[in-house]
């Protein structure tokens, strides 16, 4: 019962964190001249659109149940960097859009988290003020959790492609020769709980200062 209880509070915070993120790579893509995201019909906040059964659902859901940082991911956003003006620095603005967007809405839920939170127990408070807090306080940790946890520098995270925009072009093409591995090191990282290490500590701070 009180995994489902989580669950219902994480749900919609989740979903939307994982799809304003996507969608603003694709907007800041359209932004800087490559329409690919746009043609596919990925610029909707329609879950239908994005949802990755694994990365969307399962994966949050298993992290939740086992009391470890939520995230998840939906399905990438096409971009063509070859198209983006102002190339590299194109490609770092396009990856920097999805972290910062969670950064937003972090922001955002703690803002409005300090309206609810008075009339709890008040006079006026109304019915769905606390279940209201319950999800505006997990959407802080949650779009910390995304926008830290994107921004490790490792590919095929955005952290990783900010990387091989900032190094010199000879050191960025070995980098990115390391993105086919990308996601069996994100495993492996995750299964020693070597990432934690690194994130934790700063999800920690940024939620403790919104909070």
């Amino acid at each position: 019962m009180e995994f489902i209880l989580e669950v219902s509070i994480a749900a919609v915070p989740i979903l939307f964190a994982i799809i304003a993120h996507e969608v603003m790579h694709g907007v800041v893509a359209r932004w800087l001249g490559d329409d690919t995201a746009a043609r596919a019909g990925r610029l909707t906040l329609n879950p239908v659109s994005h949802i990755d059964p694994f990365g969307t659902i399962i994966l949050p859901a298993f992290l939740l149940y086992l009391h470890l940082p939520v995230f998840g991911y939906a399905k990438p956003v096409p971009v063509n960097f070859s198209r983006l003006r102002n190339g590299r620095t194109g490609m770092i603005e396009v990856a920097a859009a999805g972290p910062l967007t969670n950064f937003a809405l972090a922001i955002a839920s703690a803002v409005a988290l300090r309206f609810v939170n008075p009339v709890l127990g008040g006079p006026g408070d109304h019915p769905i003020a606390l279940p209201l807090s319950y999800m505006l306080n997990a959407s802080v940790f949650i779009n910390v959790v995304l926008a830290v946890f994107n921004l490790f520098p490792l590919l095929p995270l955005d952290g990783g492609r900010v990387v091989a925009g900032l190094l010199p072009l000879p050191a960025a093409r070995v980098f990115a020769r390391l993105e086919p591995y990308g996601f069996l090191i994100l495993l492996l990282l995750l299964y020693t709980n070597s990432i934690y290490v690194v994130i934790e500590p700063v999800i920690k701070a940024i939620a403790r200062m919104l909070l």
